[in-house]
């Protein structure tokens, strides 16, 4: 794999993590009905995670020769809760899939560092994809 190729593997990681925060962001100020305070510390929890995350990439970006993206992945609409945890799975699935195939990518370009980290991320975004599987469980 060229460096290149990894850079632009991780701009990708980065536009979902930036498209995470606006997420958890819209769908904070968003969501009504019952469970409208639960919802909102939970996706407002969300945040500083994500926030961690593309801190990460930008500087593992420009470690590697890169630019980082300013671009997010584009954020799916959702109008009921409902929706929004299930676009949050959706979401968080996909970051676990990603990060899991770039610490295999990171560590056959010699990237160690770059694959224990994405390794520890793959444990945080399985941490959120889990309590919002949780979540949706028993929804009516």
């Amino acid at each position: 794999m060229s460096n290149q190729t990894l850079i632009d593997a991780l701009n990708n990681d980065l536009a979902n993590e930036f498209q995470a925060i606006v997420m958890y962001t819209t769908y904070s100020a968003q969501v009504k009905g019952p469970f409208r305070l639960e919802l909102v510390n939970f996706f407002q929890g969300e945040i500083p995670d994500e926030q961690g995350h593309a801190l990460f990439l930008s500087n593992k970006i420009v470690s590697l020769g890169g630019v980082p993206t300013t671009t997010p992945a584009p954020v799916a609409a959702a109008e009921t809760p409902k929706e929004m945890l299930e676009n949050v799975l959706t979401a968080e699935k996909k970051a676990i899939e990603g990060y899991s195939k770039r610490a295999e990518q990171a560590r056959e370009a010699g990237e160690i560092g770059l694959s224990v980290q994405l390794e520890d991320m793959i444990v945080d975004e399985t941490g959120h994809y889990e309590e919002t599987k949780k979540l949706l469980e028993e929804w009516f």
